[in-house]
Order: structure tokens, then C-alpha cells, then sequence
């Protein structure tokens, strides 16, 4: 495949006739925005927002020993999760070094599936399938049998009920169950990389379009809008979400990243990276290293990825992650910097944008939490 034949979703052409600005994200070409990113923003945090997500790789796995492979294969325990219920983890390299972040979906009592971002897809695949040797269970690539859309805001549980019979009121966030969407078989999924309320919805590629249509009908008193990446990204900022090639790589651990917490080590049996791991968690716990921090800017600059943190004329850390806000209405930025400049209030730091050292607060994550 030559650098450019994109892959498309079956959205491809609806998101075409709305006028949707394009871009290459990974290999696909998806949406990064409709109109303004900022009022797709803000339709997500105040009504509701709708995307296309198409381009997360599912991967099956079933079998009799299904959840002993993922136990194997993850860091997390996925032997407890129950049918029905969701679980954000990790997968890591033997030297602890994370591959990807995943969420875990158990569908049925030998079968799961794994969404992984759409970047790592094939490196998650590969993996899966490499580590399954031994085990009594299938890894399959599944990502051609589902398109994924999202509604996302405060207004989505409403919109979504006047389409479905499905039991809303009692999916508990980090859920899934299978229903029927505007006539449409779907895994409904109370999940989302916004901050707010939302579902995620797994359907065959040829009813992508038709539910695309009846969610927009459906929403359009409850000033449902379509929404593209940028404001994905820019709410997921907010939300003090990692996303991976910024917060995350395989040069940190969990622990590096500050979420040692999805480390399961109680966990029976061997994971791959548990020596390591375990090595790391020891060194966190005695010399903790640099840690993930929010950052406010006090002017309008905005930080980018790579841009460096100061304090007192030296280097303290690095920006992985910055945009405007436009719920705080001021640039904001995760980085990672020097415990002696973690704690929130921190005097005297700054980020070097261009030569010029803008005045930053240090700053707890997340920027937003939604009112329950």
C-alpha cells in the first residue's frame, strides 16, 4: 500500500458531504473537524457530540482459555472482569516498556475483545498472537467487522434512549451489552475519551451509515453535532486522558506514566514485563521519577509536544501534550517534570516556547471533571 491510499470507514463519504476537513491519523483518512473544533468542543461538554471511531482495531479472542492468555498477555486481570463489563489496561514489552493502552471488553464468558488504538493495531495483533502460543484460545483480527460510533455529552443517554430498548439507566460506565440501536444490532458501551457521559457504539460496517443518520436525527433538538478529532483530542486534554505516542511509549512503564494502578502483580501466574515491572513499581515507590503534571498558562502562548519545562533557569521536564482550552479559556498542557516541581501551586515554572520562558501553574489532573 503506497503512502497514499488511506484507508476509509464506511463513514468515509457522509463525513464528505458534511463538508468534513480531512486528515491522514494512522494510516486512515478520518474527520478532524466538521467546522469549528471549538464549538464541536463545546457541543460535547454543554449537549452532544457524534464520532466516527471506525479506525480502533478490535481483536477477538475466545476460547476455552481465553482469559488465561490475556492474563498472560496484559497487565491487568482480566479473569475478573465479569460478562458484560469493560476494563482499561495495558500491554507491555518484557522490559516493561508499554506498547499500548487497551480497553478490554468481556462479551461472553470465553470471549473478549480488545480495542486498541489505531496506531499500535498491528502491534497489539502481532503481539497477542505471538504471546497466544501455548494457550487454548484464538486472537483474531476483527477490525474489519465493526465500525465504532460515539455520542458523547450530557445529552447522549437521552438521545441514545429514544433509539433503544437496551437498559441505559442500569449500564454502568466501563459496560457493555448487546442491544439494538435504531433497528441496528450493537454493542452498546458506556465508554468514551471525552470527561463526559457517552456510549460507544460497535456495529457491522453497513449500518454505520443509517445509525449515523438516525443519532443525528434523534439528536438534533438536543443540539447533537458532529465532531471531529481535534476536539477529541483538545477534550481529552482536559480530561487529563494519556494518549499514546505523547504521555505513553515504549521508553515508559506504567509507572513512569503514573498508573502503576492497572499493574495487577496479585494477579496468578506469570505476565509478560512482570520483572521488570516489578523492578520499576520498586523504584517508583523509593525514587519516584518524573511525574505527569497539569500545566495553566498565565498568557495566550500555546505549548506543543516536545516543548521544555523550566524552573530557576534549568530544565525540569518536557510538554507531551498542549492546546487551548476552551472550557478554561486559557492554553493548557500535561508534562512530565521533576517531583521537587510536581505539586500543584508550584512557583516559578514556565515553558520555553521559542526562546521565551511563558509563565506556567502547575497544576492536579484533571483541567475538567463533569458534575455527576
Amino acid at each position: 500500500m503506497s503512502s497514499t491510499e488511506l484507508r476509509r470507514t464506511a463513514l468515509d463519504a457522509t463525513h464528505r458531504a458534511l463538508g468534513a476537513t480531512m486528515t491522514d491519523f494512522a494510516g486512515w483518512d478520518m474527520p478532524l473537524r466538521y467546522g469549528s473544533e471549538r464549538e464541536e468542543h463545546v457541543a460535547v461538554r454543554t449537549r452532544a457530540g457524534l464520532f466516527d471511531l471506525s479506525h480502533m482495531g478490535e481483536i477477538t479472542v475466545t476460547g476455552p482459555q481465553a482469559a488465561e492468555l490475556l492474563n498472560f498477555a496484559l497487565v491487568g486481570n482480566i479473569g475478573t472482569v465479569k460478562p458484560g463489563r469493560a476494563r482499561y489496561t495495558m500491554i507491555c514489552r518484557e522490559d516493561g516498556g508499554i506498547l499500548d493502552d487497551l480497553i478490554v471488553y468481556r462479551l461472553e464468558e470465553a470471549e473478549y475483545m480488545v480495542v486498541a488504538n489505531a496506531s499500535n493495531a498491528q502491534v497489539v495483533l502481532d503481539a497477542l498472537t505471538e504471546r497466544a502460543a501455548g494457550f487454548d484460545a484464538e486472537v483474531r483480527d476483527d477490525h474489519d467487522a465493526y465500525a465504532l460510533l460515539a455520542v458523547q455529552g450530557p445529552e447522549s443517554p437521552g438521545i441514545l434512549a429514544s433509539l433503544t430498548d437496551a437498559d441505559l439507566d442500569g449500564l454502568k460506565y466501563y459496560a457493555g451489552l448487546p442491544g439494538t440501536v435504531a433497528g441496528v444490532p450493537a454493542l452498546i458501551a458506556r465508554t468514551g475519551y471525552t470527561g463526559e457521559d457517552g456510549f460507544e457504539l460497535f456495529v457491522k460496517p453497513e449500518h454505520a451509515v443509517g445509525l449515523w443518520q438516525a443519532l443525528t436525527g434523534a439528536g438534533e433538538a438536543a443540539g447533537l453535532i458532529p465532531c471531529g478529532l481535534s476536539c477529541r483530542d483538545t477534550l481529552r486534554l482536559e480530561a487529563g486522558m494519556p494518549l499514546y505516542g505523547n504521555e505513553l511509549s515504549t521508553a515508559l512503564t506504567p509507572f513512569d506514566a503514573g498508573l502503576g494502578r492497572v499493574v495487577k502483580f496479585e494477579k496468578e501466574g506469570d505476565f509478560v514485563g512482570r520483572a521488570a515491572l516489578t523492578e520499576a513499581a520498586e523504584r517508583a515507590a523509593s525514587r519516584p521519577p518524573r511525574v505527569l503534571v497539569g500545566l495553566v498558562a498565565e498568557g495566550r502562548r500555546v505549548p506543543r509536544s516536545g516543548y521544555r519545562v523550566v524552573a530557576g533557569g534549568e530544565v525540569i521536564g518536557e510538554v507531551t501534550s498542549g492546546a487551548p482550552s476552551p472550557t478554561l479559556g486559557r492554553p493548557i498542557a500535561m508534562a512530565y517534570v521533576d517531583p521537587a516541581h510536581a505539586a500543584p501551586g508550584t512557583e516559578g515554572v514556565g515553558v520555553d516556547i521559542r526562546g521565551s520562558h511563558e509563565p506556567y501553574e502547575v497544576v492536579a489532573l484533571p483541567f475538567y471533571k463533569r458534575q455527576k
